[in-house]
């Protein structure tokens, strides 16, 4: 079954919310074996509305509509899906009673225009709302579909996984299941190139690859008769992915970096401190966002000046001197200074130029020294990213999480 999701708000055009019920509703419907084919987005107007509608039911079995459900006048989905159905709008009593008793309950009084939300078209299954005031509605006809639910996320994905995803799964044949897998260290270009005989030839799993700043994704999707089956045929693919790109996969359950790193270190039972000079609290504030991680992480420093640098961390006068801040060997003495400060199994330290400014010929913009000291060694690594200064520092904090996940592999 092929199917059109129609997003319906002018205020969606105008940017003014985010469009996450699409995104939602593509997730499911891909899982339930249902191909999204389009995904279209219209302003509250009755002829546009009408427009998309006909186009939608001229090329897809299933249309699923968010929005326009509510009851004020430019809610048209209703009054629009009807006549380009040829249905005629009536009350339903079961939702009128329930409308009834909510301004009951509220103790305020109903105004006329929220009975508009009760009138459904003739001959359509009705969808609860649980959450609000609209209930959605099916209908079926002439081997089409309309699904319609209101515009709220909160509502929308109550109604989808409590009444419509079970009717769905029975109109369905197949099964589909995807896993994503996360690589660092490697373009997307290498990747396509290091898989091309796969992508080349897929047909079913289907590979997909999506690059992300300092990551690509591996999106593998297969479709079969049962959840089972296709599980197996991704997990085949997946083998043969990674028997060629193993050195750069951090996870094959589509998490983040940091997860990765933070579940390492609580698993080895690791302590870990930071002191970052250009990245300013960045990579510890990143492990903060991990549950559980106070029984990992000690602490992070700030040591941006020179002076911070000398009294936080004892890094040498003379080194500063001699070498500057950017250098490998005050990386070197600001991760010992660390150890020596908090006795943490990890000790990493930052230090490197962000940008805009502070660059030279000798040591331009983007060049970064990240220095660990772990088990009695001390590693240092020289990097030179490009990009503006958001991107030295995330990008930094990436190559520094990888740093620490090789550390614990």
């Amino acid at each position: 079954m092929n199917c059109s999701i129609i997003s319906i708000g002018t205020e969606l055009l105008f940017g003014q919310i985010i469009n996450t019920n699409t995104v939602y509703l593509s997730k499911k419907l891909n899982e339930l074996g249902l191909n999204v084919y389009y995904h279209y987005t219209v302003g509250d107007n009755e002829n546009r509305l009408k427009e998309i509608l006909d186009v939608a039911l001229s090329k897809t079995d299933l249309i699923i509509t968010t929005g326009g459900l509510g009851p004020t006048q430019d809610d048209l989905t209703k009054e629009t899906i009807a006549k380009a159905m040829d249905k005629k709008l009536v009350r339903h009593e079961d939702s009128y009673r329930k409308l009834s008793d909510f301004f009951d309950k509220v103790h305020t009084k109903m105004c006329e225009n929220n009975l508009k939300q009760v009138y459904l078209p003739e001959g359509s299954k009705v969808v609860p709302n649980d959450c609000g005031t609209a209930p959605g509605f099916i209908i079926e006809e002439n081997e089409k579909i309309v699904i319609s639910f209101p515009g709220p996320p909160k509502e929308m994905k109550m109604m989808f996984d409590h009444y419509v995803k079970e009717y769905l799964h029975k109109k369905s044949k197949h099964s589909i299941h995807s896993k994503v897998i996360r690589l660092f260290g490697i373009g997307e270009s290498r990747v396509e190139t290091d898989l091309l005989d796969l992508i080349s030839s897929q047909t079913n799993p289907t590979i997909a690859t999506y690059a992300k700043e300092g990551e690509v994704s591996i999106r593998v999707t297969a479709k079969a008769s049962s959840l089972e089956e296709a599980d197996q045929l991704v997990d085949s693919m997946i083998a043969k992915i990674e028997d060629r790109l193993k050195e750069f996969i951090y996870s094959k359950d589509d998490e983040e970096l940091v997860e990765v790193v933070a579940n390492k270190l609580l698993q080895n039972n690791k302590t870990i401190s930071f002191a970052e000079s250009c990245t300013g609290g960045l990579i510890a504030s990143t492990f903060t966002e991990i549950p559980g991680i106070s029984q990992c992480l000690d602490r992070g420093i700030v040591t941006y000046s020179n002076a911070a640098k000398m009294d936080e961390l004892g890094v040498k006068d003379e080194t500063l001197k001699k070498y500057g801040a950017v250098s490998e060997q005050t990386a070197k003495e600001m991760a010992l200074g660390l150890k020596n400060k908090t006795g943490s199994d990890i000790c990493l330290a930052v230090t490197g130029i962000a940008g805009p400014g502070g660059g030279s010929e000798e040591k331009p913009i983007g060049l970064v020294y990240i220095s660990m000291a772990y088990n009695n060694e001390i590693v240092c690594n020289e990097y030179h990213i490009f990009g503006d200064r958001n991107r030295v520092r995330r990008y930094t904090m990436l190559l520094a999480l990888n740093m620490i996940r090789n550390i614990l592999k």
